[in-house]
């Protein structure tokens, strides 16, 4: 059947109570809408059920609309195993009194729905029997799906590493994140930084290792040539030791001179031939 045709097929077995049949949007997957009386939700569901025609044998979900002052719109989907088609039953249930008929004597499965949605929106299922709390906690105080229903703010809490300051009151950098197996400054080497240096309060030795400062040579100022050594003295990554003699670094002669050695030794007359 088509989706104009079960919904025309449910007003006619309702009939003479007023009922309005509709097709929901959906292109392919449109399904025929049939909007009810209250008075007439339960009878309603029954004739959808056990008519051989539309055979809407399987109850697919129920839940509830907020419509604000125009109340509550209870929802039913139903659909035939047999005949592939599907019903959606809508009735309007008032807010100051939110009650409407359980249908859990024709669809047991509708006992979890209506439990969830009594809860949701606070709407009573007469003849449910059994309406304890489904999903949220004993002591909440509300129905989460009203529309007037204002939800918990989040707790506001500083973030202690601010990326800019004032950020947060609590100020403070970001702190820096170490790869695995690498240890935190501080909890290395042997001299510890000075309370309240950078690092302090990372590790338990208050900071990273010092280390001792490496003089540099003054570099030369723009447009200057440095200057070279004179002849004998040590320059700069001559490797020469100070205080070197004017036989030049490491005991080297100048150039044009001759070097220089220790006096021969002269052998003794007859020691080559002593035995």
């Amino acid at each position: 059947m088509t989706p104009e045709e079960v919904g025309r097929r449910v007003v006619a077995l309702l009939a003479p109570v007023e009922a309005t049949a509709s097709v929901s949007g959906g292109q392919g997957y449109a399904r025929a809408t049939v909007d009810v009386p209250l008075t007439s939700w339960a009878d309603a569901v029954r004739a959808a059920r056990d008519d051989a025609e539309l055979d809407l044998d399987f109850l697919d979900w129920l839940s509830a609309v907020d419509e604000l002052a125009d109340g509550f719109d209870v929802v039913l989907h139903l659909w035939s195993v047999r005949h592939r088609h599907g019903l959606l039953l809508r009735t309007r249930v008032p807010r100051d009194t939110p009650v409407v008929a359980s249908v859990v004597d024709l669809f047991p499965g509708a006992a979890w729905h209506e439990r969830e949605t009594h809860e949701m929106f606070g709407i009573d299922f007469a003849g449910h029997g059994e309406l304890r709390p489904l999903l949220l906690p004993p002591e909440f105080e509300g129905h989460p799906l009203r529309k007037e229903f204002v939800l918990a703010s989040r707790v506001a809490k500083p973030w202690p590493g601010a990326k800019e300051p004032g950020e947060s009151e609590a100020g403070g950098g970001r702190r820096p994140v170490r790869p695995p197996g690498v240890p935190a400054p501080g909890e290395w080497g042997t001299t510890p930084t000075p309370a309240g240096a950078a690092g302090a309060g990372e590790g338990p030795r208050g900071g990273t290792p010092a280390r001792p400062a490496r003089e540099r040579p003054a570099r030369p100022a723009p447009g200057e040539r440095p200057a070279r050594p004179a002849s004998g003295e040590a320059g700069p990554g001559s490797g020469a030791a100070p205080g070197a003699d004017e036989a030049g670094p490491l005991g080297r002669p100048l150039p044009g001179e001759r070097p220089t050695g220790p006096p021969r030794q002269e052998p003794e007359p007859g020691a080559a031939g002593e035995s």
